[in-house]
Parts: structure tokens; C-alpha cells; sequence
């Protein structure tokens, strides 16, 4: 198992789950102050055995996190398309790891009704060099619309690979000025554990009509994140393992981290089950203000995702995702990188 969570995305290989969730005194502070706020935002429509606060949209009525009980209470809803944006990472047979397209997953064996989010094919920038470059807004529009999601479309998304390959088009999904979408909590996993049936009929959502209101900020590229070492008015998170920040092992063409970053594995904010920790939980992981610019990055803006995920639950209202993360970065020398512990843990 635990060399399966190591494949789950490009931008993690290992699991350091004892060291990693020493927490400061300081985040414990922190924890307390939010859930004073978090009791007035709690709702009644979560499932008992809940794993997360919900934080309901009363335009939408739909969490930006379900549980598969209540995906199968509401399959049929008319304005609800649900994606699967699985991508399956394995080893290569020569020591290293490779990318899968997810479809073959998908035609398995999928939640029914589901259409299939091809992050490796029209969903990235396929004449980039680097792995999942972010397609054009409009692309990525076309993409979204074809799969039959429109303006007033309900979109719940989930993988088979605790959740980031969708967090990453949850993401991608805001970028682009669309707010009504849902990660599925759990999974493919979920939904199977739970005893929900799956199809392998294709999907059969007409196209949709998606307007495009972009949301510039919430992409960071290369320059943005240089500029921001010598402002201390942003904050800079790593989704990578704690054996990757500290420069222990090298996946990219330097080790370590980009100065001053803190260090959140997104491998921790899920559970043994695979869903997320309660944001109680997260809190104990996460610092900085509500309203400081906040830039996650992992490999290839995966990972990555999941962190601005949940940061955006947590109640940040300023975050972006470098998409081009350390495959850019380390490439080039003239960019710095550090090589050590998370000062802040």
C-alpha cells in the first residue's frame, strides 16, 4: 500500500506519515481560532459518519466535497455530469514511473452516467514539453462543454487515485469562472466500498453550453514565483513528500524545494480510507493568514491541486496553483533551490 500511495501522483513517492504530523504548538493555536468560525458554518446535510465539514453553496446545494451516499442519491438529478478524471501512474519497468491514460480504468468499470476527463489528452497542452501544461482557456472550455457541462450544470468529479487527478480539474474548473463542482470524497474507492454499482456503458450527456470568465490569478507561473521570494507578503506550499522537500531523493533536475516554501504532503490530507481529513485536521497542517496570497506546487500541478483544494475549504481567499511546478523550475539553474527541513514545522 504504501508504495502505491508513492504512484499516486508525479509529484510523490513516498510517505513520511509519523514525522510529517509533528505539529507546532503554533498550528494548534490556529486550529482552535478556526474552529470557532467553522461552528458557524456547520449544516445538517452531511452524512453520519462524516469525514469532512461541509461547506454548502446555497445557490448550488452541493458541497464542494460529497460523499458517495449522496451521489447516489442524486445520479439522476438532470444537472448533474459527473467526470472521471482517473490517470494511472505505475511503475516503467526500469526503476522509474509512467503515466497511463485513464481510460482503460474508465472503461472497466465507472460510477454510471459518468463521462470520462482525459487529463492526458484534451484536458493538458499537448505540444508542451512538460507533463499536464495547462491547455488555453478556451480549450480547456471546449473540453469541459463537450463532456456536457454548461453554465448551470451540477459537475462532481472524482478518480481512482485519492483524489488529486481531480482536485487538479476542480481547479482548472474555477480557473475558468465555473464554481458549481464537487470532488466525489473517497473516490472510486468510496463509491465501490459503499456497494454503488458500476457500468460500463459510455457516457451519453448532450454537449454543453460553458461560458468562459476567466480567472487569471489562479495560475501562477514561473515569474510570479521568483518575484514572490523577495515578497513576504506570499506564501509558498509544497505538495511534495517531506523526502523530496528536504532534498533526500530527486525526481526533477534539482533536488529539494524553492526557497522559503513551508511543507504539506498531500498524501496527508487523506486518510487509511483514502478521504479526506476533517478540517480540524487539516487545519493542524496549514498556516498563514486567510487573505495572504497563497502559490501551491508540487511536479506537474497535481498534487498540488489537492493542497489549494483544501485551502480553499479551509477558507483562503487567495490562492493559486504554479501549474508548471518543479518541472520548470529545476530546469532551469538560474532559478533557487533549498535543501532541508520546514522551518515553520
Amino acid at each position: 500500500m504504501l508504495y502505491l500511495l508513492r504512484l499516486i501522483d508525479l509529484c510523490f513517492y513516498s510517505l513520511l506519515l509519523a514525522e510529517e504530523t509533528i505539529l507546532s504548538l503554533h498550528h494548534h493555536i490556529g486550529r482552535i481560532l478556526a474552529l470557532v468560525l467553522a461552528m458557524g458554518l456547520m449544516v445538517s446535510c452531511s452524512r453520519s459518519d462524516e469525514q469532512f465539514d461541509p461547506i454548502v453553496d446555497a445557490e448550488t446545494e452541493m458541497d464542494t466535497l460529497v460523499s458517495a451516499e449522496w451521489l447516489s442519491q442524486h445520479l439522476d438529478d438532470p444537472d448533474l455530469v459527473v467526470l472521471d478524471c482517473t490517470v494511472i501512474v505505475e511503475p516503467d519497468g526500469e526503476g522509474g514511473i509512467r503515466s497511463v491514460n485513464g481510460r482503460a480504468n474508465y472503461d472497466a468499470g465507472h460510477i454510471p452516467s459518468a463521462g470520462f476527463a482525459d487529463l492526458m489528452g484534451e484536458l493538458s497542452d499537448g505540444d508542451s514539453p512538460l507533463d499536464f501544461a495547462m491547455p488555453t482557456p478556451e480549450e480547456f472550455v471546449a473540453a469541459m462543454s463537450a463532456l456536457g457541462v454548461s453554465d448551470n450544470s451540477r459537475v462532481v468529479l472524482y478518480d481512482a487515485n485519492y483524489t488529486v487527478w481531480s482536485a487538479r480539474v476542480w481547479w482548472m474548473l474555477r480557473w475558468i469562472g465555473f464554481d458549481r463542482a464537487a470532488l466525489l470524497d473517497g473516490g472510486l474507492g468510496a463509491w465501490t466500498a459503499a456497494g454503488y454499482p458500476l457500468s460500463t456503458e459510455g457516457a451519453k450527456q448532450a454537449p454543453g453550453q460553458l461560458t468562459l470568465s476567466l480567472r487569471p490569478q489562479l495560475i501562477a507561473d514561473r515569474d510570479e514565483v521568483l518575484a514572490s521570494l523577495e515578497d513576504g507578503a506570499v506564501q509558498l506550499i509544497d505538495a511534495m513528500n517531506g523526502a523530496h522537500y528536504r532534498g533526500e531523493m530527486a525526481m526533477y533536475a534539482r533536488p529539494g524545494h524553492i526557497p522559503g516554501a513551508s511543507n504539506v504532503s498531500s498524501t496527508l490530507l487523506f486518510d487509511e480510507a483514502g478521504r479526506f481529513r476533517s478540517n480540524d485536521e487539516l487545519e493542524m497542517m496549514i498556516d498563514g493568514g486567510r487573505d495572504t496570497r497563497t502559490i501551491t506546487y508540487c511536479g506537474g500541478g497535481i498534487a498540488a491541486a489537492a493542497d489549494a483544494f483544501v485551502l480553499n475549504r479551509l477558507g483562503f481567499t487567495d490562492i493559486a496553483i504554479y501549474a508548471a511546478s518543479l518541472q520548470e523550475w529545476t530546469a532551469d539553474p538560474t532559478n533557487p533551490m533549498e535543501i532541508g527541513e520546514d522551518a515553520g514545522r
